[in-house]
């Protein structure tokens, strides 16, 4: 597949602080890339680069087959570019049609604004005011401003900030579908649920470089990471009772880590069954994608690595 953006060797610095320091990767087309990272780690830095709003001290940026550092190309990259930024200023006193009307005009094949109204969840509000919506309703407002262009790259700043879980799924299903139809979607979001629910691939940016790369279910070797059983300790009975090794939790479960689950599991209900208990609250899981980006940032910026309690 040919590369919609590519990176490599970024630097940026303010001053004393390098805030970018050799970042690279690529984005494909028809993909829905996550960079993930700290507040601070350098992910809006670059993402501002890669939208043109900031200059870079060095290294390469290819956004569409063009540099969004180069002013002679600003319009041509604008007008193939859909922005969900996290602050859109809009005029308070237009209305929702209006406003997605006005930007209608900035490019050159835009989307049917009543189409776009529905994609985001605003049919029906066309003729109210923008500053009387709520928080959810601003932010499907700005989801709207971003595909009224029909972009060929769509950017987005966490773009479910402030949505009910509804709305936020509905605007997964929405953001798929565009993925579905070749639009190429970078996002930033601090959701772990929304990057492992949204991104082919991720990125994970801690102090100014990419500590780990790929798709959300191996990330940082989550596919072959031992897996954890979990369960309450039957009444009456100690962690010296059972038949392997477990750790006791502060919630009054224990843990048990195991290479391959099905042997362990299998001593474990059959010890239960002999003696006429249950484990109550069993469980098995891999490590999630929060525990792993945890633990990737934490080794990343040298502090002890933490376990999500998710």
């Amino acid at each position: 597949m040919a590369s919609v953006v590519v990176v490599e060797d970024l630097h940026k610095s303010y001053g004393a602080v390098r805030a970018v320091r050799g970042v690279g990767f690529a984005v494909e087309h028809g993909e829905i890339f996550a960079l993930l990272g700290r507040n601070g780690a350098g992910k809006t830095t670059t993402m501002e680069i890669l939208e043109g709003f900031r200059g870079r001290d060095s290294g390469r940026v290819d956004v569409l087959g063009l540099d969004p550092g180069e002013r002679a190309t600003e319009r041509a990259l604008r007008e193939r570019m859909g922005l969900v930024l996290q602050d859109i200023a809009v005029e308070p006193y237009l209305t929702v049609r209006e406003t997605i009307a006005r930007n209608a005009g900035y490019y050159p094949a835009p989307r049917d604004v009543d189409e776009v109204m529905g994609l985001v969840g605003l049919t029906g509000k066309g003729g109210q005011k923008a500053r009387t919506l709520s928080g959810g309703q601003k932010r499907r407002l700005d989801l709207a401003l971003g595909l009224i262009g029909d972009p060929c790259l769509l950017f987005l700043d966490e773009p479910t900030t402030g949505f009910d879980p509804n709305a936020r799924r509905a605007a997964w299903r929405l953001v798929r579908d565009l993925r579905d139809a070749g639009t190429t979607v970078l996002l930033t979001t601090h959701s772990m649920e929304e990057a492992q629910e949204l991104a082919d691939r991720v990125a994970v940016v801690s102090d100014g470089r990419i500590v780990a790369e790929g798709t959300p279910a191996t990330l940082g070797g989550r596919d072959t990471a031992r897996a954890r059983i979990r369960f309450t300790l039957p009444p009456g009975t100690s962690v010296a009772d059972l038949p392997v090794a477990a750790v006791p939790e502060a919630d009054g479960r224990v843990t048990v880590e195991a290479e391959e689950a099905t042997g362990v599991l299998h001593r474990l209900t059959r010890w239960a069954l002999g003696r006429g208990t249950v484990l109550t609250g069993l469980t098995v899981e891999r490590p999630t994608l929060e525990d792993v980006y945890l633990r990737l940032t934490d080794r990343a910026t040298g502090r002890t690595p933490r376990r999500s309690t998710s």
